[in-house]
């Protein structure tokens, strides 16, 4: 901080440094703000002379904390951190200008509770700024998420209703344990009852969310992201089942960990093991093997395999068999 500030501005600081470390002590305040420790504990004082509620603590495991019943002042910006922000919004929901949106009107809000010259320089980034959609990204409702979020918080189980990507419907009991972000994409991780199957669940595919009264646990050691990965492909409408002439260290570096389950047959030899709801996309996964592979489950997928193929042919300037 410069030499220069006011009482009252080290006074703000003060506060911010309370609120983002309870227990910070008198020494430790000083060093922070780069005055004595005589100077901290009179911007403590102006803090309390306020009336805000400082409450200090003796001893070793001692200092300062903000009490409660503390009505917080209007949030504060530097020009570099709203800027920031909303650089952020844009480039993680491409509607950060629509009022009519959700995160559209809550940058709004931040926006026009900015100093003139901040919101100035913030608005000319969110008006002309024209960043492009992520076509792999989808949107899920935001009500939803919400639910959904609440519900791994207060760990209660919730019915779901849900629209798979080949147009399938169904109703679904489950504990959810993480809502996780991958690739633009939300997801839902859960154990499904009566089944006790572990499934994900893609939430811009949640049609409704229901709390139920039923409490759950989730494992100890749960990894979300990790167990996200591996249960990817798991629990769709279509098998798949297929063998690649090549050791299973080299298809899983071929293939995205998400595409299913990979087994060694032999020393020269991999069996994938999965389900998918769109056959169409996982025989263009497929098709980026670089060695013989053949589909021994999966008549949808085999389909989706023959049409590619035929296609392929077609561009090349190949007669179909």
């Amino acid at each position: 901080m410069k030499s220069d500030a006011s009482p009252t501005a080290r006074a703000l600081l003060a506060l911010e440094l309370l609120q983002s470390s309870p227990g910070i002590t008198a020494d430790r305040l000083a060093d922070k703000l780069g005055v004595s420790e005589r100077a901290a504990r009179r911007y403590v004082g102006i803090l309390r002379e306020a009336g805000i509620p400082v409450e200090s603590v003796r001893g070793p495991y001692g200092g300062y904390r903000v009490g409660r019943g503390l009505r917080l002042p209007p949030l504060m910006f530097s020009a570099a951190e709203a800027v920031g922000l909303v650089m952020a919004v844009l480039d993680g929901h491409h509607h950060a200008s629509d009022p009519d949106n959700p995160a559209g009107s809550a940058l709004g809000k931040i926006v026009r509770a900015l100093p003139e010259p901040v919101a100035a320089q913030v608005e000319t980034v969110r008006r002309t700024a024209a960043p492009a959609p992520d076509r792999a990204a989808a949107r899920p409702d935001p009500g939803a998420t919400t639910a959904l979020v609440q519900a791994c918080s207060n760990r209660r189980r919730v019915r779901l209703d849900y629209r798979s990507q080949a147009g399938s419907e169904w109703v679904v009991e489950v504990d959810p344990w993480a809502v996780v972000v991958r690739h633009g994409r939300w997801y839902l991780l859960c154990r499904t009852h009566p089944a006790h199957a572990v499934r994900t669940y893609r939430i811009d595919r949640v049609r409704a969310v229901e709390p139920l009264d039923d409490t759950f646990t989730p494992p100890a050691d749960l990894d979300p992201v990790a167990l996200l990965e591996e249960n990817l492909a798991a629990g769709w409408e279509y098998e798949v089942e297929v063998v690649v002439d090549a050791p299973v260290d080299d298809v899983a570096r071929w293939l995205p960990r998400s595409i299913g389950l990979l087994e060694p047959v032999d020393a020269g030899t991999t069996r994938l093991v999965a389900s998918t709801s769109n056959p169409t996309w996982y025989a263009g996964q497929l098709a980026s093997i670089p060695v013989p592979y053949r589909i021994l489950n999966g008549p949808e997928l085999r389909q989706a395999s023959r049409t590619l193929g035929q296609r392929l042919l077609a561009a090349a300037g190949e007669p179909p068999p």
